[in-house]
């Protein structure tokens, strides 16, 4: 049987011909289709959509890229740069996933995070 997900709360978006130069604040999940220059700050997880095009500094937790973007990039958990993406700029994460296809230009610091294994004794100890 397959899993089902939720789907993806979506708390703000920037659809196509809209074009926002400034900082970004969001709490859960938030969609650029339009252009954005500036700093996206905080947020859970940033969408860039095929449309969209970003220059910009990204502070977030998951970013999935189908779009334009230029500039330093820093996700806590997870970086996706998808078949169509672009991304030109450095880039920090626990975990990288480029797709075949996806041009990505820069560089690129995978950082060790606490993770946590489990011993024989169903005990918590740091991966080494």
């Amino acid at each position: 049987m397959n899993k089902v997900e939720a789907p993806l709360k979506i708390s703000g978006f920037i659809d196509r011909d809209t074009e926002i130069s400034g900082d970004v604040k969001f709490k859960e999940n938030f969609r650029i289709d339009g252009v954005l220059k500036g700093k996206i700050l905080t947020g859970n997880g940033l969408i860039v959509g095929e449309s969209g095009e970003v220059e910009a500094d990204i502070d977030v937790v998951t970013i999935a890229v189908n779009g334009r973007v230029k500039g330093s990039i820093k996700a806590k958990e997870r970086i996706e740069i998808f078949s169509k993406g672009r991304v030109i700029g450095s880039l920090s994460a626990p975990k990288l996933i480029i797709e075949e296809g996806a041009f990505f230009q820069g560089s690129c610091q995978m950082e060790m995070k606490a993770l946590e294994s489990k011993n024989r004794d169903g005990e918590s100890k740091p991966a080494r």
